[in-house]
This record gives C-alpha cells, structure tokens and sequence, in this order.
C-alpha cells in the first residue's frame, strides 16, 4: 500500500479499529415549529430557525461474531436482539434501532447508544438519535452520505417505517448543525447556515435559560391535533401558523443585525402563537415557570418542541438572569447549562480496546 492509495488506507484502518462511534448534536428551535408538520409546508410553505447545541444522541458500534444483531441502549436500560437484517416485522423493542439496521441490511452488528436528553424533552433527541445510528452505519459501509441524504433518510425512517407523527425540522437540525434557517415545501427542505457575527452569538447565549420542566411529554399526540385542523383547512391554525413563519423571518433578521432585544420580544410573540396551535402545548406547570421568568424579568422565552413538558427556552437580559433561575429553581425547574455547537453530526473510528468486555 501506497501513500496515494486512499482506499488501502481506509481498509487498514477499519481492520485496526473496528469501533465505529458517532454523535448528533440536540436542537434548539427559536421559531417556526408547527410549520415544518406535513401537510402545511406542501400547501402553504414553512421555515424554521434553530441552533444546535453540545448535548448529543450517542452511538457506538462493532462487528458482532454471530449473525444478528445486539442493541443496548443506556437511556432506557433495553438489551434487544435481532436477526440479521433486523428481521421482518418491528418486535416493540428498540424500534427505532431495528428500523435503521433493516434498512441498512445490516446483518452482524454490536450497538450501544446513549442521549443526553430523554424522548420528550422538546431537543429533538429522538431524531438526532437516529441521525446518529445512519451516521455511523453510513461510516462503517465507508459510504459518503450528505447531511441532505442522512436527515431524508432519518425522516424516512420516523415517519414512515416507524409511523411517528412529527415534523420535518429535527432531523436537518441534527444532520447539519450550527445556526440554521430550515425552508420547507413541497418540493423537499433547503437549509441555509447562517453567518452570524461571533459577538452578537456570545451576547446571544449570555441572555438564554434553558430550564427543564421536570416532565417529558408524547409529542406525536399534539401535533396530531395540530395536523388534523390543518387538514381540515381549519381557518385560525392556518392563520397562525402563517403568523408563525413571518415571526421566524423576523427573528432571522434580528439575529443576523445583532438586534437582541427584538429577538426577546419575538421570541415572546411566537410562544403566544405556539400555545394556540393545540390543546396541550401548554398546562398550569408551564404557564406557572413562564409567568414566574416574565415576572422576575424575563423579556420572553418559549416551550421546546411540540410543548406539553420537556425543555423551557427562556430570554433574560444579563443582570435578571440570576433572579430568573432562582424563581425558576423554586418553582420545581432545573437550569441546564450549555453552549452552541456548530458542528453537525460526525463519526469516527475507534480503537477496539476502547470498547471493554462485557
């Protein structure tokens, strides 16, 4: 082998670390969410504005002895087995991880995977767990797959193998990483990264709370009402979700002008939209921690993802961000720390000895 024989090389390394390991980063969305649910977005058009950050869907895998294939996943304390191909029929356990490896026709894998955030939390951990699983089935196969290709496949897998009801936004979010403006229609979704000064991004996460509400929630119920009124050309959904994308257009705008302030007060303006689109976006729980943020000087915030539980975003100018916590910590809440992560979702090789026994 040469140093000019790429292909070589990849073999050699394979052979010697036959550990694959992958992460796909947890979203924020700011904006937009509701307008990226089929069947809106082929009829009216939908956008979304969202930002990864350094919490991760994590997946390890190997080349496993037997013809079948192993799962453990972390999260949920599951060992499930399948047979080569990840058999004929979903079994109920670990659906997720059996839909992708039938797709991939894998047929002697060991897998291990772990999410910083459970299902439910309003991050997209269950679609960046995905990403994560084709991310590093993609990398053992050595195929090149563009971010495009794995978060279509990712949405191929959830919402049609797995007939989970859902939107469009978390599996572009997680593929691609960074601060992203995610355009819906019918013809497919366009990603455009946006080139936001590092200074007004700083001062941006200076002014962000993220505050777990103690719930996680089944999102798929929600947004199956929501689904159903747009089908039903229901006429004040359609209106606000129309709504809902000129308030991402906005807040896009706002960001990349280094206007923060405004981007508190929209960030406001869409939660009021948000809790119309169905009847469990929010509850007593929730309206109780953002009436307690507003008051104690928050300027505006929201519920991630569907709604219903999981994760509160919430916008505070620098000098009434302890107060905002303290008032949020009484109330049950927990402030996560984090950071933004540019980076979308990766893999690599791993030695074998890094993967212990057992």
């Amino acid at each position: 082998m040469t140093p000019a024989d790429p292909a070589g090389a990849l073999e050699l390394l394979s052979q010697s670390h036959d550990v694959v390991r992958s992460r796909a980063p947890l979203r924020i969305s700011f904006c937009g969410g509701g307008t990226d649910v089929p069947p809106f977005p082929e009829r009216f058009g939908g956008c979304v504005l969202s930002s990864t950050i350094d919490k991760y869907a994590y997946v390890s895998i190997r080349r496993y002895a037997e013809q079948q294939i192993r799962v453990f996943s972390e999260d949920t304390g599951v060992e499930a087995t399948f047979d080569a191909h990840g058999g004929e029929a979903l079994t109920g356990k670990l659906d997720l991880a059996q839909a992708i490896f039938r797709r991939f026709r894998a047929t002697a894998v060991d897998c291990f995977m772990h999410n910083d955030a459970p299902p439910g939390s309003g991050l997209g951990s269950s679609s960046a767990m995905i990403v994560a699983l084709i991310t590093a089935l993609a990398r053992d196969r050595g195929a090149q797959l563009t971010p495009y290709q794995v978060a279509e496949l990712a949405y191929a897998v959830e919402r049609e193998d797995l007939g989970i009801v859902g939107g469009l936004q978390d599996q572009y979010a997680s593929a691609f990483g960074g601060f992203n403006f995610i355009e819906f229609g019918a013809d497919g979704a366009l990603v455009t990264p946006l080139r936001i000064r590092e200074d007004a991004i700083a001062e941006l996460h200076y002014h962000l709370i993220l505050c777990f509400t103690g719930k996680t929630r089944l999102s798929s119920n929600i947004v199956a009402e929501q689904t159903a009124r747009v089908i039903a050309s229901d006429r004040a959904i359609v209106e606000n979700l129309r709504r809902s994308k000129e308030l991402t257009i906005a807040m896009k705008r706002g960001l990349l002008k280094g206007r923060l302030l405004e981007f508190g007060d929209l960030l406001d303006q869409a939660w009021a939209l948000k809790r119309t689109l169905a009847a469990n976006v929010t509850n007593a729980a929730i309206d109780e921690l953002y009436a307690a943020a507003k008051s104690a000087g928050a300027l505006g915030g929201k519920i991630l993802g569907a709604g219903g539980g999981g994760y509160l975003l919430l916008f505070a100018p620098f000098n009434r961000r302890a107060r905002v916590r303290e008032r949020l910590e009484a109330l049950g809440g927990r402030v996560i720390d984090f950071q933004f992560d540019r980076q979308g979702a990766r893999s690599w090789w791993v030695p074998q000895e890094l993967w212990p026994p057992g």
